[in-house]
């Protein structure tokens, strides 16, 4: 009995994408239309439905974009330093005993 030979997915490192949204952006996105509906529906119940709709769209477009805007800084929170920096080695010496 030979052992069969399987092509091994090379891809499995990667970030999932879904509709342009990367890796955590995805939650997020979620997050911010789920939200959107929750305080949408809450203002159309308490205040006006018009209000509700345009706190809606409101809230589920702005999210969408504030992390759409989010997501082209990188997947991560990353220091981004301007500039040349020098540093210099640290020698330590030995006290006299």
């Amino acid at each position: 009995m030979t052992a069969r030979k399987f092509a091994v997915y090379k891809g499995l490192q990667r970030p999932l994408i879904y509709k342009g949204f990367r890796g955590k952006f995805i939650y997020w996105g979620i997050g911010a239309v789920l939200s959107g509906l929750v305080l949408g529906s809450v203002t159309m119940a308490v205040i006006n439905m018009w209000l509700g709709m345009v706190v809606l769209i409101g809230c589920i477009v702005g999210g969408l974009l504030y992390i759409a805007s989010r997501q082209k800084k990188g997947l991560h929170n990353k220091t981004r330093h301007n500039g040349i920096y020098i540093v210099t080695p640290f020698i330590y010496e030995h006290p006299e005993v």
